[in-house]
């Protein structure tokens, strides 16, 4: 026969692994959105310099309209990286709400909350579907930046 309090641990055990994993994808973005914004800041910098030449050269001019297109497919990026940062931290704090739910429950217990932990729990994971759903845009978005990038050094010069 289980004791109160090994039930309370193994209830509370779901939302505590996916809190876990919510940290781990965090991380991750974390590390993507700093090298978004430290590319933007290059780019920035590459195209100052470009603009305090004497006389801009058709070369030079191709190169601003590249980093002028990159900038922006990357504030639309690290806006996506911003959408799954934040839906990762609503999972996390959903699943924070579960867990004190599910200990109030098993502790008191006062049955009643069931619905509310289920509720709390679906709407953490599926915020968790959500930051994976931006995070996969993101992906794609960062593939087409680098095509960007890659056509101009192998575009045809006359």
């Amino acid at each position: 026969m289980e004791t109160p309090i090994v039930l309370l641990i193994q209830g509370m055990l779901a939302p505590g692994l996916m809190i876990s994993a919510c940290g781990l994808l965090l991380l991750g973005m974390n590390n993507k959105y700093s090298l978004v914004v430290n590319r933007i800041r290059l780019l920035n910098e590459e195209k100052r310099k470009i603009f305090h030449q004497e006389l801009i050269d058709e070369i030079d001019s191709n190169r601003l309209s590249n980093i002028e297109l990159q900038i922006s497919h990357l504030i639309e990026r690290i806006s996506l990286v911003r959408n799954a940062v934040f839906s990762y931290s609503l999972a996390v704090a959903l699943f924070i709400v579960s867990s004190v739910l599910i200990g109030l429950t098993l502790s008191e217990n006062t049955p009643g909350f069931d619905w509310l932990i289920v509720a709390f729990f679906y709407g953490g994971m599926f915020a968790v579907f959500m930051g994976i759903v931006f995070a996969a845009i993101e992906v794609w978005k960062g593939y087409r930046i680098v095509k960007i990038e890659i056509s101009e050094i192998y575009k045809p010069v006359d």
